[in-house]
């Protein structure tokens, strides 16, 4: 039985989704529903507040990324544990690649194929009426998607709400509920978005503190009656595992793994084994391969660079198994990292590559990347996609051919030429990966 879904969408950016997304899981799941999260979009941070509200996994669900089997294979395994699936937006609720219809990325991709009604979030400050003008064109701007109602975020008083109110009801859309304008609703942020969940202090408080306000400020009975939808049954696969004991460095210098690969590794049969380099420890001996994640290294390259036990244990298990990192993980793997005061740090040496967030400069956007060799991603040719989203900069060339990891391309096909590394069992790059082998 497919349980009904909603997405919290928003027009645009820095608009409260996550605010409310998360308000809504923790107040509904203080009521005795099994509530799970879904992230649309390339997004490793907000499924683990997710998870943190309703006590269960959040998956990504990424209309470009994730051929269709694999996307509905996701959402079917959301859907079949809950009783309601409140799916997060990122960006605008249509904003997207330049892509074929239903393959933009975008959150309204996710909407229409599963029929999830949208709950919009508007952002009121500096606006009246007007603000239902934005409103009544999401709502008319694609006619595959339904909006339900909104969500009036920061409110600035009883007069201000009234006028808003008053566009709305013009407009037709119905208001389910309103959070007033206050700061200590914000999420701690730091460069990458929030603050880990992990990290973050006080953070059951925080979320209970959410959901109080929902119960004051949203009729919570009308999102839910506002529900509906269904998942199709799934024929993909999630994720194969690179090995049968995975060593996956966890701290708080490492923690960008997706949600979606986990589960998917684990339900293949393999044993994730999590080891703190932060905390001086290698990785486990008895392991096959090991895979270094995203994070914030740059954060903690004195700590890293001092955790002798860890570097040594990393090259050790190097000689004869394979080491994967990404994005952070990859900088690890290096030769030196550069912090942002300039100060340059000593790494494992496995890759022949130096990197810099002193140098600061955004890489952001998706990445399809066919494999210039054999590895633990899989073999060479073999099409991946993902994205990248950092501000480190590598101050060293980019490899050949011969010892790249990948050829890689943006979202609309622009040749981004080589990136990464293969040097033996070692590969890294500033790539995350979401999906693979897509046709």
């Amino acid at each position: 039985m497919s349980a009904p879904g909603l997405l919290v969408a928003a027009p645009r950016s820095s608009s409260g989704k996550t605010t409310v997304a998360l308000a809504l899981m923790r107040a509904l799941t203080r009521r005795g529903l099994r509530v799970r999260g879904a992230k649309c979009g390339p997004d490793y941070i907000d499924p683990a507040f997710h998870q943190a509200a309703t006590g269960h996994p959040s998956f990504n669900l990424d209309s470009f990324a994730m051929a269709t089997p694999f996307l509905d294979a996701l959402a079917g395994e959301t859907a079949a544990t809950a009783d309601l699936v409140i799916a997060e937006g990122s960006m605008g609720l249509f904003d997207g690649v330049r892509a074929a219809e239903n393959r933009t990325g975008a959150n309204a991709d996710i909407a229409a194929r599963y029929g999830w009604p949208v709950v919009l979030v508007v952002d009121v400050s500096g606006a009246a009426q007007s603000a239902a003008a934005v409103a009544l064109g999401c709502k008319l701007y694609d006619p595959r998607v339904q909006i339900a109602g909104v969500i009036l975020n920061k409110v600035a008083s009883a007069r201000h709400r009234r006028l808003v109110e008053a566009g709305m009801e013009r407009a037709g859309l119905p208001v389910l509920g309103a959070l007033m304008r206050d700061a200590q609703l914000v999420l701690p942020e730091r460069h990458l978005g929030l603050v880990q969940a992990g990290e973050t202090a006080d953070l059951a408080a925080r979320l209970d503190r959410l959901a109080d306000l929902a119960e004051a400020g949203i009729d919570l009975d009308a999102v839910t009656a506002c529900a509906g939808g269904t998942v199709p049954a799934a024929g993909g696969q999630l994720p194969r595992p690179p090995g049968q004991r995975v060593a996956v460095a966890r701290d708080a210098a490492f923690s960008f793994l997706y949600p979606h690969l986990e589960t998917g590794w684990r339900m293949a049969g393999a044993e994730l084994v999590p080891f703190s380099p932060l905390a001086g420890q290698g990785p486990p001996e008895d392991c096959d391969v090991c895979w270094l994640p995203g994070g914030y290294p740059e954060l903690h390259a004195g700590r890293i660079a001092g955790a002798s036990l860890f570097l040594e244990g990393l090259r050790n298990f190097a000689r004869t198994r394979p080491v994967h990192g990404e994005c952070g993980g990859y900088m690890v793997l290096g030769q030196t990292l550069q912090d942002a005061d300039g100060v340059t740090h000593a790494m494992a040496g496995l890759l022949p590559v130096a990197t810099s967030y002193h140098q600061r400069k955004l890489h952001l956007g998706y990445r399809v990347a066919r494999l210039c060799g054999s590895s633990m991603l899989g073999p060479g040719g073999a099409r991946l996609v993902g994205h990248e989203f950092h501000y480190a900069s590598e101050l060293s060339p980019s490899a050949p051919e011969a010892t790249a990891l990948a050829r890689i391309s943006d979202a609309e096909g622009a040749d981004l030429g080589f990136a990464g590394h293969r040097v033996g069992p070692v590969t890294g790059s500033f790539f995350h990966l979401i999906a693979a082998d897509l046709p």
